[in-house]
């Protein structure tokens, strides 16, 4: 009995001293090898912002639909090639805002400079995406790193994994529910939309022939649907005409976006769809009335999202740029 108990308690014995640092996320993963890690982004961030005021809004865009297809691992970072179509260029990516890369970018270059090698681009994305949260007025959380960046990134594994503005809600909290995200984690997530814009594209069915008698949707706001009728009159000649999801503070996170989707000014028909249905309604009519329980429950939720299938240890690399794999195999 005592000779078949040994294996087991030699194998307690070695997991003392293994290196656990590569193989779970902390919050102090860089303090020894890259200590101005965070000094470096919080800079880089605030600076960006401040020039780019729709930078907020890209990054935590580009952050969760990286993290929704393979997990938080960079993989929408990475650019197509002759021999591979990239997880950017799926349909549903094309629309991601330069800016939101352009950080990562800053970041990375950076972070290089200063301590070659070490920070992953997931981490990078991870926490520009903190970052900009607070520097738009929202709430802080804290964001464990250690992510490696991913190896493969393709766009035919995105379809499926992203809502998009036309889908039934049942429809999206399926998805989320994949994810492993509950009902009132979607609604949370989706006041991200306090800051930053749609194209016009995206809402057109809404403000024009919506109906046989009507010329826009009904559940609309009627000012607000003629200020965007007349706002977006020439879309298809300038795909990038847009609006701001927010029509009150649209460069501040806050709570106002449930507030408008109460008073039907919500650009996205998904969006409008939370405000009365029977699942979601309570939870946007709690955050419309109390900022403090959706910026908690915001929190949460990004956080929950920012370790979703990470990879650690040898599943994955840190790349030398964050556009590129270290030595290509990405199409699988």
């Amino acid at each position: 009995m005592v000779e078949s108990l040994y294996p087991l308690l030699l194998f307690f014995l070695l997991l003392n001293f293994l290196p656990f640092s590569h193989s779970k996320l902390t919050l102090d993963y860089y303090n020894k090898t890259c200590p101005q890690f965070h000094d470096i982004m919080q800079r880089i961030s605030v600076e960006k912002q401040m020039a780019s005021p729709s930078t907020a809004a890209a990054t935590i865009r580009l952050f969760f639909h990286d993290c929704v297809v393979d997990g938080c691992d960079a993989s929408t970072l990475v650019s197509s090639t002759a021999f591979n179509k990239a997880e950017r260029d799926a349909e549903i990516n094309l629309s991601l805002a330069g800016d939101g890369f352009d950080i990562i970018t800053h970041a990375k270059t950076a972070l290089e400079l200063q301590c070659p090698g070490i920070v992953s681009c997931s981490d990078i994305l991870a926490t520009a995406a903190r970052n900009l949260v607070v520097t738009t007025g929202g709430p802080y959380y804290k964001v464990r790193l250690g992510r490696k960046d991913g190896l493969v990134s393709n766009a035919s594994r995105v379809e499926g994994n992203i809502a998009k503005e036309d889908m039934p809600l049942t429809k999206i909290i399926s998805i989320f529910e994949a994810k492993g995200l509950t009902i009132k984690e979607l609604v949370a997530l989706v006041g991200a939309h306090t800051v930053g814009f749609s194209h016009c594209e995206s809402f057109a069915k809404r403000i024009f022939n919506f109906s046989k008698t009507s010329e826009y949707d009904p559940a609309m706001n009627p000012k607000y649907a003629q200020g965007l009728r007349k706002l977006c009159e020439n879309y298809t000649k300038d795909p990038e005409m847009s609006a701001f999801n927010d029509v009150m503070t649209p460069g501040k996170f806050d709570n106002l976006y449930y507030r408008n989707l109460q008073r039907g000014l919500a650009l996205l028909a998904s969006d409008q769809e939370m405000a009365v249905d029977k699942r979601t309604k309570p939870i946007v009519d709690l955050y419309a009335a109390n900022q403090s329980a959706f910026f908690h429950d915001f929190a949460h939720a990004m956080e929950k999202v920012s370790v979703l299938n990470v990879k650690t240890g040898k599943k994955g690399e840190v790349r030398h740029k964050c556009s590129e794999f270290n030595h290509f195999d990405g199409g699988k």
